[in-house]
């Protein structure tokens, strides 16, 4: 999923990202930009982010 989809669908989960150093937001790539590639490029541990944007998932799209 790119990260701008997940923005869309989860808008809540620019908060998460933002804790990580990730301002999607504002980000040209972001369109494109996978979870996966956005967590590589910062240096995140994908599964620790993961596990926070899955319950986010878990409450459903807003």
């Amino acid at each position: 999923m790119s990260l701008m989809a997940l923005l869309q669908t989860y808008p809540e989960a620019g908060e998460i990202l933002a804790r990580y150093g990730m301002s999607c937001l504002g980000c040209m790539g972001s369109a494109t930009e996978t979870i996966e590639g956005g967590a590589k490029m910062h240096d995140i541990d994908l599964q620790v982010l993961l596990a926070e944007l899955q319950r986010l998932e878990r409450q459903g799209p807003r």
